[in-house]
């Protein structure tokens, strides 16, 4: 199939592409590189571009003679948009009504959209089933919620064939260990503690040590980005049968912030200093998924569901790029 890679030179486009480049598919990367890497995209067609350019957009798809869009290309860092709305209402949302009008445009009905577990705010209850409410708390959160009901009334309108995949923590290095995570600036847990145990920062913080959880700090479901996107591949397999398509990511179990610690500290061989901080505003003691749905409906399972696999690969990934992709 030919696949228009939305965002597909950052951290879960490239290892995307780089899985349909394997899978015998025809990838094409659309990034404006202003969070991509080059570097992370190699042996498959690039077009420099921004969601935002409607023309450009309908170029591409005519073009290639794109079959289904996969759609990674958006702003991620909650803090940010708390400071900023307005800027992930317009790169999230509106470019991405952008992208869904270039698609209608041009007869292209299949969509695999990023989207988060952020929709559902502070739930109730854990795990999350994907039938729980829908209550963003921030505008990061809002403007992927949006997206989804978009998609949702395309599809009711015979428009779009869509999967929308709402993820936990995606972590590790992908392709054999060839694609990391590179985000500037970074902001996920696991590569800011491989930083401290690199040397590349004097600690890491661990904000909040008395939850109600067995160690005291967070809890988080984290999945391995071989898996991540092993999910999104069996989702567009499916696109031909099903007009809509919802599913968390994620193990289904946690690990806490004291746990991912004393992983890159075993894995890495190395000790580094750890700063016990207060609690940040909104950090919800623990976030875990049920990922049954995905699991039985497209016979998904997470192939690297241990901590370990996840943390040895990043080590591994950081340790050979210690200042992360050449500019």
């Amino acid at each position: 199939m030919r696949v228009l890679v939305c965002g597909g030179a950052g951290y879960i486009g490239s290892n995307m592409t780089a899985l349909l480049a394997a899978e015998g598919h025809q990838p094409t990367v659309f990034d404006n590189f202003s969070k991509g890497h080059r570097a992370a995209v190699k042996g498959v067609e690039v077009v420099a571009g921004d969601l935002a350019d409607y023309d450009l957009l309908v170029q591409t798809l005519r073009t290639r003679r794109i079959e289904a869009v996969m759609h990674f290309a958006a702003w991620i860092e909650v803090g940010e948009s708390v400071r900023q709305p307005l800027k992930y209402y317009r790169n999230n949302t509106s470019h991405t009504q952008n992208l869904l009008s270039a698609m209608e445009a041009t007869g292209v009905a299949k969509f695999v959209f990023s989207s988060t577990a952020a929709v559902y705010g502070m739930p109730s209850t854990v795990p999350i089933t994907e039938d729980m409410p829908k209550a963003p708390i921030n505008p990061y959160g809002e403007s992927k919620w949006a997206v989804e009901r978009m998609c949702h009334y395309q599809s009711q309108a015979g428009k779009l064939c869509y999967a929308a995949l709402r993820y936990f923590n995606a972590c590790g290095a992908g392709n054999n260990g060839l694609l990391g995570e590179d985000h500037r600036p970074e902001s996920h847990l696991v590569p800011l503690t491989i930083q401290a145990a690199l040397g590349r920062r004097p600690d890491i913080k661990i904000y909040g040590t008395d939850y109600d959880t067995p160690d005291g700090t967070c809890i988080r479901d984290y999945i391995h980005i071989d898996d991540l996107c092993q999910a999104h591949l069996l989702a567009l397999s499916k696109l031909d049968e099903r007009t809509e398509m919802i599913y968390n990511l994620g193990n289904g179990q946690g690990y806490s912030v004291r746990q991912v610690i004393d992983t890159v500290k075993r894995v890495s061989g190395r000790a580094f200093s750890v700063t016990e901080a207060p609690r940040r505003p909104g950090d919800p003691p623990v976030l875990t998924s049920d990922a049954t749905k995905v699991r039985a409906e497209l016979g998904w399972l997470p192939q690297k569901p241990r901590l370990e696999m996840m943390v040895e690969t990043a080590w591994r990934w950081h340790t050979s790029h210690p200042h992360g992709y050449p500019d």
